[in-house]
């Protein structure tokens, strides 16, 4: 998503026919420019703080799945007792797994419904946690200390604990009572000023009256852009979100 977009010029052009259409009927007023702080940059920027720390809470999940994950891969393939066939079925469950997580979180529902993610999304992840499961017990099987199990699906816990966290954060975003107040305002509030800007061109210069609302139009809605942008981290569009395509780094990460 770009913060400058047609929304930015839509709202910038309303904005500027409304300062002219005020200049040319003589509609002038003084208003406080201090109530778009109040009202407007208050709220967006506490809804941006917020959808920023989201991101980063996401990234920290997302680390500890990846970080668990190799754990009980290496278990599969070191532990005494386990074989060239349990590290091969490990590395698969890993692959699997994170492939899965990221199909699950990408998911852009076609209707555009917000927050709708499919049940067979989250049952293709847990079905991925069963079959870790039934992993450690035939681990057990072939000789595995019975200690060493109980830590293995301790980190398999871990995993799910934060994939669960990771859900919270793409469920739960900003409440929507706020985010449609702001984006009504952060839109209208460029356009309501037009006797503002129209009152600076009478104070001023003609061409200084259209360069506040110029100004104006642009930092806020960009910033209503910017929250956008930020809002879900894991759906792909912006150069913030969380990249959950690690099949490059599993190569690595998953070496015999």
């Amino acid at each position: 998503m770009e913060v400058v977009d047609m929304q930015t010029y839509l709202v910038t052009g309303l904005a500027l026919l409304a300062t002219y259409l005020c200049n040319r009927f003589g509609f002038h007023a003084e208003l406080p420019s201090g109530l778009i702080g109040i009202a407007i940059i208050f709220p967006i920027v506490f809804s941006i703080n917020a959808a920023y720390r989201r991101r980063e809470e996401a990234l920290r999940y997302f680390a500890s799945i990846k970080a668990h994950a190799v754990a009980i891969y290496f278990g599969h393939r070191d532990w005494a007792g386990s074989d060239s066939k349990s590290a091969e079925r490990g590395r698969g469950l890993v692959k699997d797994l994170l492939g899965r997580i990221r199909k699950y979180f990408t998911y852009q529902d076609p209707q555009s419904l917000p927050n709708h993610i499919p049940a067979k999304k989250l049952s293709a992840v847990y079905d991925v946690f069963n079959r870790f499961s039934a992993s450690h017990e035939a681990l057990r099987e072939s000789g595995v200390a019975t200690g060493e199990i109980s830590r293995i699906n301790q980190y398999m816990r871990g995993m799910v604990i934060d994939f669960e966290k990771m859900r919270n954060i793409r469920l739960y975003q900003t409440p929507k009572s706020l985010r449609a107040y702001s984006q009504i305002f952060l839109n209208l509030f460029p356009i309501l000023y037009a006797p503002y800007f129209a009152q600076v061109c009478l104070d001023s210069h003609v061409v200084t009256g259209y360069a506040v609302a110029v100004l104006y139009s642009l930092v806020l809605v960009t910033l209503d852009n910017i929250q956008e942008d930020l809002e879900n981290p894991y759906d792909g569009i912006g150069e913030d979100d969380v990249n959950l395509d690690v099949s490059g780094e599993s190569e690595i990460l998953l070496k015999s």
